[in-house]
């Protein structure tokens, strides 16, 4: 079914025809926006309101906390717009589109608060910032991560597509944070800590949301060519609260897709955790400087080219089900071994340049493998889409999509409380500089971390090998959709 019909009748307007490498790239780029908010959200936004800006941390925690309740909550109703929106320029450019001005202004504007404000002025502004960027890093991502399965129906060149996207939001963030690390949050005359230099932070801000908005046009209008391939939006028709509801609970109950949804719970949780405890892990487990920090940042740049060509060659050798489960499962042992090595006294001792090397080499092994399973994890997102569409006879990218990133969303802030009873139960002092604290507050914290990372990327793992669609099942759902079209 092509042209009108088909168009009219949720089908595509024309047959697709091959991605080209270019578009690829384009549109893999368009992952830097989301990148950078996420590495400055987890890595920065607490410390630079709580530490330095002096906000307490209480009213810090409470206004990133509701900004991420609120975004939580508008990924699905973004995602299930999407999916039945109509406009010439199909259903998830004009959202793209619509995040751009506030999204940039929003991200720009929350690392540079007015000076002098009180305890609640800056609580308020916090809250205001974070909403706004939030709610429009949705607008941006849910539509345009909900575009893969539309861009092709290969089962491999899902994987390509996905690889290019988390290759670019790794690496956007990670690049970032080594400029703001090793250039801008640096000492000055006055400022002997890096960590405080609000002017480096308000310079980041510049840089970032200069690179957000290069990001979201790039992959807007590289793709804006391909609406006229893209399945449009169903036809119009009154809905009322339940039956929209009932069609959201029919989509999301897919087997599959829960089984994902459940892993992403996981995964998000570990990583915040793993971006809580950051700081604290490579400042005082590890003992690190700043500028040795941004070294380690350095290394994503090869993880993040491994994990680029080792999740297009796993997805075609093994499959993405048994990639996902060989690579994370490697991820899941590896993560937490430093630590142990380090409590065993089985590594050189902190401030010695072996110890550093060490970690160096560790951590870039280890996140090329953590990458390469987001990637695999991904692209089986997509293959759930058809699959789906027998069922239901809906194509509903957006709300896939949209519900992982819920969950990721909801589950990092789990990943923050966590980081608070690791903190608590290591006794580890507030505001403490690195030779302020006890040995055993320091080593407490590698204690609890160990348990907490290995577990939640056990059960990740548990969750992944549920899955059940293959290459075959994906090539046979495909050629029922055609039949059906056919038939129509």
């Amino acid at each position: 079914m092509t042209g009108a019909a088909g168009a009219e009748a949720g089908g595509r307007s024309a047959e697709i025809p091959p991605l080209r490498l270019i578009t690829k790239i384009a549109y893999g780029f368009g992952a830097v926006a989301h990148g950078v908010k996420d590495q400055g959200y987890n890595y920065f936004l607490m410390f630079f309101y709580s530490a330095v800006m002096g906000l307490d941390a209480g009213l810090a925690g409470l206004a990133i906390f509701l900004a991420l309740i609120l975004d939580a909550i508008s990924d699905p109703l973004v995602g299930y717009i999407s999916d039945n929106f109509h406009s010439r320029w199909g259903r998830r450019h004009p959202f793209m589109y619509a995040s751009v001005i506030p999204l940039v202004l929003g991200y720009y504007f929350v690392w540079t608060p007015p000076e002098g404000m009180s305890q609640m002025g800056l609580f308020g502004y916090l809250l205001a910032m974070a909403i706004i960027t939030r709610t429009f890093i949705t607008f941006y991502q849910v539509p345009s991560t909900a575009m893969m399965p539309e861009l092709t129906d290969d089962y491999d060149q899902r994987t390509d597509i996905m690889s290019y996207r988390y290759f670019f939001g790794w690496l956007g963030g990670a690049s970032l944070s080594i400029v703001t690390l090793a250039i801008f949050l640096v000492p000055t005359d006055t400022i002997s800590n890096g960590y405080f230099n609000v002017q480096g932070y308000r310079t980041y801000g510049f840089v970032a949301s200069s690179l957000i908005l290069l990001s979201v046009l790039t992959c807007s209008i590289a793709t804006h060519g391909r609406i006229k391939y893209m399945r449009a939006a169903p036809p119009k028709e009154k809905k009322t609260v339940r039956g929209v509801f009932g069609e959201i609970f029919e989509t999301l109950s897919n087997r599959s897709f829960l089984v994902l949804f459940v892993a992403a719970l996981f995964g998000a949780a570990a990583t915040g955790v793993g971006a809580g405890l950051n700081h604290y892990l490579m400042g005082f487990f590890w003992g690190f400087s700043p500028q040795q920090v941004s070294g380690l940042q350095l290394a994503l740049f090869i993880s993040c080219v491994v994990a680029l060509v080792l999740s297009q060659v796993i997805s075609r050798k093994l499959g993405k089900k048994q990639g996902a489960l060989l690579t994370g499962g490697t991820a899941m042992i590896m993560t937490p071994m430093p630590y142990i090595l380090r409590l065993m006294d089985m590594l050189p001792a902190n401030g010695e340049d072996a110890l550093f090397y060490f970690i160096l080499v560790f951590q870039m092994i280890d996140v090329a493998l953590i990458i390469t399973a987001q990637i695999l994890m991904s692209s089986m997102i997509g293959d759930i889409v058809e699959q789906s569409e027998l069922k239901t006879g809906r194509r509903s990218e957006g709300m896939f999509f949209a519900a992982i990133s819920f969950s990721k969303k909801c589950t990092l802030g789990l990943g923050g409380f966590m980081v608070a009873i690791i903190l608590s139960l290591s006794n580890f002092p507030e505001g403490a500089q690195p030779d302020e604290v006890s040995q055993a507050a320091i080593d407490g914290i590698g204690f609890y971390y160990i348990p907490v990372i290995f577990g939640l990327w056990l059960a990740m793992m548990l969750c992944v090998a549920a899955y059940s669609i293959n290459r075959s099942d994906h090539e046979a759902n495909l050629a029922a959709l055609k039949a059906r079209e056919r038939g129509a």
